[in-house]
């Protein structure tokens, strides 16, 4: 299987954990491979075969992402379908990288340990703010039932479409609007995953969250956030864990942090 008055940027994280982007912005206009498929056909069809699966085992599995379903859905997804073009040879590498807008791919390894954390199953709705390439929302669409994902920035979203259409995706709906409202129409979401960084959690966020569900956010100032885990019990949000990140912070229109 397979947010407030102002407009919010949710950029996608662009230093991680484990690694940072050594790559240059090259601009607002990115030019992506034309190649197109359908997900799932097949090793065949990705060029970088090996280089995926020495990713998976020495960058995921290695540092201890166990869950069988988040594996299987790295294995599923060619995430060099989601870069630019002239990028595609550093697609399988250990770090973030530049997708256009001011924007990142994340760091492969912290889109498995977020994914993992959700502990998800194949019945759960799941929104994300932040599409930026659509990578996240593509692994997240092979393990659950649906993923409502929300981009602000309409030229990554409109891309982001029509990569996952030409991949194959039917269980994923991406808006191009204000994230920091999520998607109310669709709520409560199982679970609910955020890519860039407030200085707390947003309030409609926490409302459109199902109890029992959890939700995963980079929280704090630029040079002091954590990857908070939360679960909703009994109309409260539940801190479980926490893992030091940096995350591009959640901004306004006119660039002010939020």
């Amino acid at each position: 299987m397979a947010w407030k008055a102002v407009r919010i940027l949710c950029f996608m994280a662009a230093g991680i954990v484990l690694a940072t982007a050594a790559v240059a912005e090259t601009g607002r206009n990115v030019t992506f491979a034309d190649e197109a498929g359908n997900n799932g056909a097949g090793e065949n069809r990705n060029p970088f075969h090996e280089q995926k699966m020495e990713m998976i085992e020495k960058q995921i599995a290695a540092r201890g992402i166990t869950d069988q379903d988040v594996l299987s859905a790295f294995r599923q997804v060619d995430r060099h379908r989601y870069v630019p073009s002239h990028l595609q040879h550093m697609a399988y590498e250990d770090r973030p990288l530049p997708i256009g807008e001011g924007q990142t791919i994340s760091q492969p390894y912290i889109v498995a340990f977020m994914t993992e954390a959700l502990s998800l199953s194949d019945t759960d709705r799941v929104l994300e703010i932040g599409t930026g390439s659509g990578y996240q929302a593509a692994i997240l669409a092979e393990i659950v039932e649906h993923v409502y994902t929300i981009e602000i920035v309409e030229s990554l979203g409109r891309r982001a479409t029509e990569v996952l259409d030409a991949e194959g995706y039917t269980n994923i709906d991406v808006k191009i609007g204000d994230g920091f409202k999520g998607w109310p129409e669709h709520a409560p979401f199982d679970a609910i995953m955020v890519t860039c960084a407030p200085t707390d959690v947003p309030e409609p966020l926490k409302e459109q969250l199902a109890e029992g569900g959890t939700m995963i956010i980079p929280v704090g100032q630029a040079w002091d956030q954590k990857l908070v885990l939360l679960e909703k019990r009994d109309g409260k949000l539940v801190e479980k864990e926490s893992l030091p990140v940096r995350f591009v912070p959640m901004v306004d229109e006119d660039g002010k942090t939020y």
